[in-house]
């Protein structure tokens, strides 16, 4: 059965739910920055003083982006539109894209009007690939990994009852991992207490849910051991298809999008994180509201609670494994099995020139040392040899001339101490806090 048809036959269903999306048209757009309620739960003004995500690219596989739209111009790269060929642009009515593009990276278009994503300054790479008729995700994951993003979003759910077909998108999201790209997909929007989303549900993808305004979960949010986070992804304005309007939104969809902005945002202010350790940072600062705290995480619903970014920028959090909390598909695995645990090829050749380079500089010291041991012992030898007059000598009485005084004492030379300092060791805080304060 080929990847189209399953889609089609098996996953038609499925996908149009978990693609739950309104469109009811918002009229003026003075009004929409006041309606992103989600902004201001994830803190958004303190974490854009921190990163707005630049320097980075996040894929969207969707149907296609309105890169004309006034609030997203400029950070719509030019993409890829497996569907129809040509641009990646929406067909009338499809505004789903659009909307997850502009959640991400939407940067209004004056100080209080529009809509602006979490992410303002990252790029947008459009891939139209969406639902049934385009030639699947594996196809899209492989091309976002090819042309250099490292985020992609993929606010969609396919299930198949095809093995072979879930392999196929299971192995791209691997090929992504493998290139240090974070995939980050959808939990579907069924209600479902079982049943797997996918990529999702791959091994290596972060699976995100989506909660109210009040921190609880969407009752039409699926659930299951997939989900890794939770996100806002109720009554989320966004940007439309066609035009310069505006749409609100429900869904799991919306939620996955704000995820992707998050890992986004951790990417441009940590660039040296791998994937899963960006995920890592995200699971570790993410929280329950109070009514959910004595949940056991990772949940079925939330996974480990839900996103806060401003605090993913800035706690101080090991950086933890290569893959962090990911699940690590088998075929990395074997291959982290054959380096060293938690160390890529690249890391292991960077650890082993470092070790050449500290020997190298041993050998070097270790050679001059003895070179001034032997110069000592020269000059030693010969001031005892004028001390004694020279060969045959005696030392009875200082030569003419020559006063008996005492050695110089080195104004240079450090005291001993009893207890050798270590210029390493950990300075004990001041007792008033550390410095700079933490806001």
């Amino acid at each position: 059965m080929s990847y189209t048809r399953a889609f089609r036959t098996v996953g038609s269903g499925v996908f149009a739910g978990a693609l739950l999306f309104s469109s009811a048209p918002l009229a003026a757009a003075d009004q929409t920055r006041d309606d992103q309620w989600a902004l201001d739960a994830l803190n958004a003004e303190s974490v854009w003083k921190i990163s707005k995500g630049s320097g980075i690219t996040v894929a969207v596989i969707d149907d296609g982006v309105n890169a004309n739209h006034i609030d997203l111009q400029g950070n719509i790269l030019e993409g890829k539109d497996f569907m129809d060929g040509g641009s990646p642009t929406p067909d009338a009515g499809d505004d789903h894209g659009t909307a997850m593009a502009a959640i991400i990276a939407a940067h209004g278009h004056g100080t209080n009007d529009g809509v602006i994503g979490l992410a303002p300054q990252s790029k947008i790479l459009p891939i139209r690939d969406f639902g049934i008729e385009g030639p699947g995700l594996s196809v899209s994951i492989r091309y976002a990994v090819d042309h250099k993003a490292s985020v992609i979003n993929v606010s969609q759910c396919f299930n198949s009852t095809s093995q072979e077909e879930l392999d196929k998108v299971s192995d791209a999201v691997t090929y992504a991992l493998s290139h240090d790209v974070l995939v980050v997909g959808g939990a579907g929007n069924e209600a479902d207490k079982g049943s797997k989303c996918y990529p999702a549900a791959s091994p290596g993808a972060l699976g995100v849910s989506a909660v109210k305004n009040d921190g609880l979960i969407w009752e039409g949010s699926n659930s299951g051991d997939f989900v890794s986070l939770a996100a806002p992804g109720t009554n989320i304005v966004s940007a439309k298809g066609i035009g310069n309007a505006y749409v609100s939104g429900t869904g799991t969809s919306d939620a996955t999008a704000f995820t992707s902005a998050a890992a986004a945002l951790l990417r441009s202010k940590f660039p040296d994180l791998t994937a899963g350790q960006i995920a890592n940072r995200l699971v570790k600062t993410a929280t329950l509201p109070d009514s959910e705290k004595s949940l056991p995480v990772p949940d079925k619903s939330y996974g480990y609670g839900i996103i806060q970014p401003l605090a993913a920028l800035k706690d101080n959090i090991s950086a933890g494994s290569k893959y962090g909390p990911l699940a690590v598909p088998e075929s990395l695995k074997e291959k982290s099995a054959a380096a060293a645990p938690g160390t890529s090829d690249e890391e292991q050749a960077q650890a082993d020139r470092k070790a050449t380079i500290i020997w190298a500089v041993i050998g070097v010291v270790g050679l001059a040392a003895i070179g001034l041991i032997v110069l000592l012992l020269v000059k030693r030898s010969r001031r005892n040899m004028n001390n004694n007059g020279g060969p045959g000598g005696t030392a009875a009485s200082p030569q003419y001339g020559q006063q008996p005084y005492p050695p110089q004492q080195n104004p240079y030379q450090q005291p001993v101490s009893s207890q050798q300092h270590n210029p390493y060791q950990q300075q004990q805080t001041p007792p008033h806090g550390q410095w700079p304060p933490q806001q």
